[in-house]
């Protein structure tokens, strides 16, 4: 076998592992919030969360097409420079994962690829639309997260809830949040699973030296396959972070998260923004908790999520530089 077609393949194989390790990690963020309120088991949680999954990541590629052309142009495309980036994000999730924080995939694997292209090339052939694309959705979805719960909370009690006895809202929304849960893990599949898809048919743009104008059919299904394994594993440390350590929840309450999160997820992946699944429905259980009092959120828990936010952008597009530099060095 061709060391170059070796390279491909190994690439390609490292893609999907990261895309399975991003179903565990982020499985929290589609069912954290359901299994705090009891409303479903773990393994109904997790169950709904894979098929779901999968689903969502069928349902659209420009998150994708985003990733694959809109960070690093095609032509600058190398095994290396995917290789790097896609083994940065990996290390990045695996460490923020054994730390029980939910920073984000997404996140990690973009400004993994523009540290990898920074190594390649230098800052002139990094994409300043992309790259701004991916900024607004890190500012503006957790902004959105916090706020449009709020919203969504103040309607429901004056149009609902308060006409409602407490027993009669909770019995309500046990059912509801069934729905809910299952609506955020459509988009989280349908966000997420897409930047795999993006890298994967980036690496093929090196191989085969030319662009892609569309994703494989095969990527497609490989990288939702990939993402719904993933979560069927489970990533439990941060389920108890997101899940019990924010803030005490009832179900009208993930109700809310969990809506305010996928209208705003869904919304950005048809506008191909890769937004973070992880700051927007952390956001969305923090401002859920703001309405029952800002004592009620647990702000030292939110403030170390924070801390993984901010992080995340200079270490992994660092990691993804130092890695480029090493594979060089080392001629893997």
């Amino acid at each position: 076998m061709e060391p170059a077609l070796l390279g491909l393949i190994v690439i390609l194989a490292l893609a999907l592992a990261f895309d399975f390790i991003n179903g565990f990690h982020d499985t929290a963020n589609a069912i954290a919030t359901s299994v705090a309120t009891k409303v479903l088991t773990p393994a109904q949680a997790i169950a709904m969360s894979a098929v779901l999954n999968i689903v969502g990541a069928l349902t659209g590629t420009a998150v994708a097409k985003t990733v694959s052309s809109d960070i690093v142009p095609q032509q600058f495309a190398t095994l290396e420079l995917v290789g790097a980036a896609v083994l940065s994000a990996i290390i990045w999730n695996l460490y923020t994962w054994w730390k029980g924080l939910p920073s984000s995939s997404s996140h990690a694997l973009i400004f993994s690829l523009v540290g990898a292209g920074v190594a390649a090339g230098g800052w002139g052939i990094i994409i300043p639309k992309g790259v701004t694309k991916t900024l607004a959705g890190l500012v503006t979805s957790p902004v959105l997260g916090f706020l449009v719960p709020i919203v969504l909370m103040f309607l429901l009690s004056w149009l609902i809830l308060r006409r409602m006895r407490p027993r009669t809202v909770t019995r309500t929304f046990r059912w509801a949040q069934i729905f809910s849960a299952a609506f955020m893990a459509f988009s989280h599949g349908g966000n997420d699973a897409q930047k795999t898809m993006g890298i994967m048919t980036f690496a093929l743009s090196a191989y085969f030296g030319t662009a892609f104008e569309t994703v494989p059919l095969w990527v497609i299904l490989s990288a939702a396959t990939a993402m719904g394994l993933g979560t069927a594993v489970g990533g439990w440390r941060i389920i108890r972070t997101m899940g019990f350590k924010v803030v005490d929840l009832k179900p009208v309450d993930g109700f809310v998260a969990e809506t305010s999160a996928a209208l705003i997820i869904e919304t950005a992946s048809r506008l191909g923004i890769p937004v973070s699944t992880t700051h927007t429905i952390s956001t969305a259980i923090m401002g859920v908790g703001t309405t029952k009092g800002f004592r009620k959120v647990k702000w030292q828990v939110a403030g170390r999520i924070v801390q993984a936010w901010v992080f995340t952008i200079p270490v992994c597009i660092a990691l993804g530089w130092a890695i480029h530099k090493l594979i060089l060095m080392t001629g893997v």
